[in-house]
């Protein structure tokens, strides 16, 4: 029912940013607790960022103080501000929505899953 695309993705040097965002096709989107993962080859699935329909927001430690992520309810649109990036932050990265009203906590939510998307592919450079 929700379909969500990523885009944004790309290569740049350590140090750089990069900014990714995720366009959710449902109206009703403002009500989804929204969240960012990552998944580099061969390693685990981590939780990146979160944000609830409230505007609460959770990091991971490994992100804290570099990344941002934000919502924009009009254009149904999430986005992830990845700033001093280094190469361990290589990995492609997903968005994901979440059951309504669910909050954000450990870079992630508190809910069931609703849906994911393809993913965007980031690369960091030494």
């Amino acid at each position: 029912q929700v379909r969500l695309t990523e885009s944004g993705g790309g290569s740049v040097p350590s140090g750089g940013s990069l900014s990714l965002s995720c366009v959710i096709s449902k109206y009703t989107a403002s009500t989804y607790c929204m969240s960012w993962w990552r998944q580099a080859p061969g390693k685990e699935r981590e939780g990146v960022a979160s944000i609830d329909s409230d505007g609460g927001t959770s990091y991971a430690d490994s992100v804290k103080g570099r990344f941002t992520i934000s919502r924009d309810h009009a254009k149904n649109t999430l986005s992830l501000q990845m700033n001093n990036l280094k190469p361990e932050d290589s990995a492609k990265y997903y968005c994901a929505a979440w059951a309504p009203l669910a909050s954000a906590v450990d870079a992630s939510c508190d809910g069931d899953l609703e849906a994911w998307g393809q993913g965007t592919l980031v690369t960091v450079s030494s």
